[in-house]
This record gives structure tokens, sequence and C-alpha cells, in this order.
């Protein structure tokens, strides 16, 4: 099992040895599902030589951003498009329910033709959005090459090593007795 080498900084209660110089430090990088970290030093992160710094969020603002979109652009088109999905939603319960009560039969087994009552629903009153508060997210890094690709042969040495633990006890013993 790999994993990609996409890091995020995260402080910790407990310093530890950092991974290059051994200084306590209470910074770590970790995998998302943290199957690999790494306690580093603040110093070390601005080190092209040992992680660099991956843009903005990943949810397409970066891009908004460079078409010279505001915020409050980008929620308004994010509300209207929500607004849309949600009566196409109504739209598409209201056809069903018309269906059914179409095909509605009488006690006799009769299938009779009731008059479709129209549903006039008022939208519903359109209140601003809250804007939402800028959460803090992690920041993002990539490691070095190199330094990946020790944290990969690292890894796989420690499965490697709990994977041969698990199988000595299924392995035959040498033989005892003399020639």
């Amino acid at each position: 099992m790999s994993f990609t080498n996409l890091y995020y900084k995260r402080a910790v209660g407990t310093p530890k040895a950092c991974y290059v110089c051994r200084k306590p430090t209470s910074t770590v990088l970790a995998t998302i599902n943290t199957v690999d970290f790494i306690y580093t030093c603040d110093g070390h992160l601005t080190d092209p030589g040992f992680a660099t710094q991956v843009g903005e969020s990943s949810d397409g603002a970066s891009g908004a951003r460079k078409l010279g979109l505001s915020p409050e652009e980008i929620a308004k088109v994010k509300e209207e498009w929500e607004e849309k999905q949600r009566k196409k939603k109504e739209k598409e319960k209201e056809k069903a329910e018309d269906k059914d009560k179409g095909k509605e039969k009488d006690e006799t087994g009769k299938q009779t033709d009731k008059p479709e009552k129209t549903k006039t629903k008022s939208p519903a009153p359109s209140t601003p959005a809250p804007s939402t508060p800028t959460t803090p997210t992690h920041e993002r890094y990539t490691l070095h090459r190199d330094i990946f690709t020790l944290r990969l042969t690292e890894h796989r040495k420690r499965r490697q090593a709990a994977q041969a633990k698990e199988l000595a006890p299924r392995l035959p013993g040498a033989p005892r007795g003399g020639v």
C-alpha cells in the first residue's frame, strides 16, 4: 500500500525529534489518513530540497481568483445553482405524485379521473446566505522526490518486517536429529 506525496502541516502537543536535524519540534507533516507522518522543523518546510508548499485550496477557488471573480460572485452563482437543483427535484417529485393520483382506483375497481390539484407553492423566501467563515485549513506540502522515496522505502521495510514476523511461526523448523 503506497501513499501519495501530499502532506498536511499539523501542530501536535508533544514535541519530538525533527526528521532532519533531531531538534525537538511540535510540527508534523502527515498524509490525509495519517499513513505516514514526519516531525519536521518549520525551517525545513521552507527548504525546497526537503518540501515544497502546494498552492491554495483544491476546491477551484484558486482558478476563480485567476479569472478575477470575487467570493461574493462565486457564492451567488453557487446559490443560484442550488436553487435550480432544488426546483428540479420538486418538479420531479410533483410529476411522480401526479402519476400516482391519476391512477387511483375507486372501490369498484374502475379507474377514476380525479381532477388534478395544481399545487401553487410560493417560492421559499430567499434569505441571503450567511457568509461562511473561512475555516482555517492545513497547509499542504509535497516532499522532495528523494525524501519521498526514502519515506516509501522506510514504509515498505516496516510492512515487510511485519509480514515476516507474522509468517515466521508458520514455517517449519530446522532439523534437530543427527546424521
